[in-house]
């Protein structure tokens, strides 16, 4: 049934159709009997499914990427669609509009979609609000950036106030210093900039009482020497793990043809095509670390073969979102059942 909603949905500016779509949830999330529809269908619970993480009881390991919600706008339906956490963002700490449209393209040859969305979205205050009024409780993670027009050298200070303002209203965070559209954005994960930065974020993070798990989102394009780096920051630093991956700038192995990939542009490229990549990755920080640092798994996921490939690897959680977009609403579910098979 999806992929005929999918045939028709793919007519559409990606963008446009992605607010189409999620503001009519959210009018039917308004309907009680059709939440509670959409609960019974979509939500799994069961003892095998949950994970415990950071002290967090995680219902299920399949959560919403960050990107998909930037603003909060549309928890408490998403919520009801069998998620086991939503991360929210990437949040700055003022409003910005982002790059020029279109930015969001489909890859449908390759299951993949590519975006230079460039962290659009309406400021920290205002997803703070949203969180503090939302109904459905989920576990929630706050990916936070910095302004496009903040230098680097002043990055931390966007960094402070996302965390700072989202504290009290999400249960872990998310540095996010791996976005390739966001000009310089990625100089930041060389070892002595992000070192500082992370460093900073645990001080304010060690004077809260809450001391809410901060993690770190990286590139899949790291070297295996950068990602040694990145091992040795998290243990100097102390933060709590690891989010792997964002985009990947490649474009290699792609059945779209080069003229079509060349007319869309600049972009992160996310789905199938990065799910090798994005495994290797997890397996190469999990087994060099000696699984000292807990991974949440992004890069590929579509099916419950998918996602226990990244937990073998090392991962403890995984997230989605282009399989999301390709496979439909059922997707979490879908994956819990498969797991509980395996």
């Amino acid at each position: 049934m999806y992929g005929l909603i999918r045939k028709i949905l793919f007519g559409i500016d990606a963008e446009k159709v992605h607010y189409m779509v999620m503001n009519r949830l959210a009018t039917a999330y308004n309907i009680p009997v059709v939440r509670n529809m959409l609960k019974s269908k979509f939500v799994r619970k069961h003892p095998s499914l949950e994970r415990k993480v950071w002290g967090i009881t995680f219902p299920n390991p399949v959560g919403l990427a960050a990107g998909f919600d930037k603003d909060a706008r549309f928890i408490d339906p998403l919520a009801c669609l069998g998620f086991g956490f939503i991360e929210i963002g990437t949040l700055t700490p003022r409003p910005q509009p982002g790059n020029p449209q279109p930015r969001l393209f489909r890859l449908p040859a390759d299951k993949a979609l590519i975006n230079r969305m460039g962290f659009n979205n309406g400021g920290v205050a205002e997803a703070v609000a949203r969180l503090r009024n939302r109904k459905e409780l989920i576990i929630i993670g706050g990916n936070i950036g910095k302004n496009k027009d903040t230098p680097n050298e002043q990055a931390a200070d966007d960094y402070e106030k996302c965390f700072m303002q989202l504290y009290d209203v999400v249960d872990y965070f998310v540095v996010n210093v791996s976005s390739p559209n966001t000009p310089g954005l990625r100089a930041l994960q060389e070892k002595e900039p992000l070192t500082q930065l992370l460093n900073r974020l645990q001080l304010l993070n060690k004077q809260k009482a809450g001391n809410k798990p901060l993690l770190l989102k990286i590139a899949p394009d790291l070297t295996n020497e950068q990602l040694d780096d990145i091992i040795d920051i998290v243990r100097t630093t102390g933060i709590d793990g690891i989010v792997s991956s964002n985009t990947t700038i490649s474009r290699e192995g792609l059945a779209t043809s080069n003229a079509d990939v060349d007319a869309i542009g600049m972009g992160g490229l996310s789905g199938a095509p990065l799910r090798q990549r994005a495994t290797e990755v997890v397996k190469y920080l999990h087994t060099h670390s000696k699984g000292s640092i807990p991974i949440i798994a992004s890069g590929g996921i579509f099916t419950a073969d998918d996602a226990k490939e990244k937990l073998d690897a090392g991962a403890v959680l995984v997230q989605v979102y282009t399989g999301f977009v390709y496979e439909g609403p059922a997707i979490a579910g879908n994956i819990c059942d498969g797991l509980m098979k395996k």
